[in-house]
């Protein structure tokens, strides 16, 4: 009889995933991917479309197309999450693996910061960043500021990317000099384990006008009055408010004991990603390892799970411990892209390696994009005239 893995959310963890044990074991094992979206798109194909340099149909990967041995698809809503039990229930069915992972990321809650909903906009979710393409074309001056409201966010470059390209939007409409431009996050630089990168985007704010607002979180938006109101009591008018939401664990689970409460991420051991529920593992956002929550930190995950499903059906050693390492490409606007290396957990503290913006790095950031598309689509990634 077949092994069955089913595998709980279809982003980079889950896609890497499956790809690996596919690869490995074809027909001779059953994988269910199961999401509740129809398509994949990756994180910075959000900014993408957000700021008209793609169209959304260009930027969404449907898992109808996935033509690896062994995988089957599933879109549905996951119910509940027997860990116990492996035991997962879904709109569609109920499925017991013999080994369950769970890649759920995280779930955004606009409605956690009061008046997000009613007086911002938030670009983390694909129908969000989708939304503010026609909201931005609309905006002609005015105070727009890119906010961040909860301490734990996915992708932390992304809001100072925002700030970067933006600029770039309103140079190229004729619009920037009526507007200004802020960027607000609780962290103190940028991106907190490299400091040259920091260094590199605070000097790219400078030169072009960037406020940055260090240590704040945006704790409330007033539609009527047009203020975003801080951490610290401090009020801020705008005109466009572009918001990094509150992340938090699904709901479905921390309803199945795998994590605590709302905000506390699975915990896992840190060098297998296996919960405390045996051949039960969290990959990717929804745990508390230690990591940035950022696909390439997923995929690295999901490459130690696979190797360690690997090595128990083949009867091999165990794998080598995750290392919670990665590359994450930085837009700094101009035609231009940096790369920051980041290692969490080999030594006391995250280190970051950076990479200077080039255009070279713009065509190796396009090949990291093409070359998962065709790995874990089974297929070269469709072209359009």
């Amino acid at each position: 009889m077949r092994w069955r893995v089913v595998v709980l959310g279809a982003d980079f963890g889950g896609l890497e995933l499956t790809t690996i044990l596919s690869d490995a074991f074809g027909e001779a094992i059953d994988i269910m991917l199961v999401d509740r979206a129809d398509a994949f798109v990756f994180g910075f194909s959000k900014l993408d479309v957000m700021f008209g340099r793609q169209v959304p149909a260009d930027v969404r990967h449907s898992y109808r197309d996935i033509v690896k041995p062994g995988v089957r698809f599933l879109q549905s809503t996951v119910r509940s999450i027997d860990p116990a039990a492996r035991r997962v229930v879904t709109d569609t069915g109920t499925f017991e693996a013999d080994v369950l992972v769970v890649a759920l990321g995280a779930d955004i809650d606009p409605a956690a910061t009061p008046g997000l909903v009613e007086g911002g906009n938030e670009f983390y979710t694909v129908a969000g960043a989708f939304a503010l393409r026609d909201v931005l074309s609309r905006f002609e001056r005015g105070a727009a500021i890119a906010g961040v409201t909860g301490k734990s966010f996915k992708c932390p470059p992304a809001p100072s990317e925002t700030a970067l390209l933006l600029d770039d939007y309103l140079v190229a409409r004729g619009r920037r000099e009526a507007a200004e431009i802020l960027l607000v996050m609780h962290f103190g630089t940028p991106i907190p384990p490299s400091p040259e990168t920091s260094q590199a985007i605070l000097a790219a704010f400078a030169e072009r006008g960037i406020r940055f607002m260090k240590d704040s979180l945006v704790t409330a938006l007033d539609p009527v009055r047009k203020v975003a109101v801080l951490s610290d009591g401090t009020e801020l008018p705008y005109e466009l408010f572009l918001g990094v939401p509150v992340h938090r664990v699904p709901q479905v689970v921390v309803e199945s004991g795998l994590a605590a409460s709302a905000y506390g991420w699975v915990p896992v051991n840190k060098k297998t990603l296996e919960t405390n529920f045996p051949g039960v593992y969290a990959v990717g956002d929804v745990n508390g390892v230690g990591t940035a929550k950022a696909g390439v930190f997923a995929e690295g995950a999901a490459r130690v799970v696979a190797a360690a499903i690997i090595a128990q059906l083949r009867g091999g050693p165990s794998p080598e411990a995750y290392k919670g390492a990665g590359t994450c490409y930085v837009e700094f606007g101009r035609g231009q892209i940096g790369k920051v290396d980041v290692d969490f957990l080999s030594g006391p503290k995250p280190v970051g390696t950076f990479h200077g913006a080039s255009e070279a790095l713009v065509a190796e950031k396009a090949n990291f994009g093409s070359s998962r598309i065709q790995r874990w689509f089974g297929r070269p990634p469709a072209t359009r005239d």
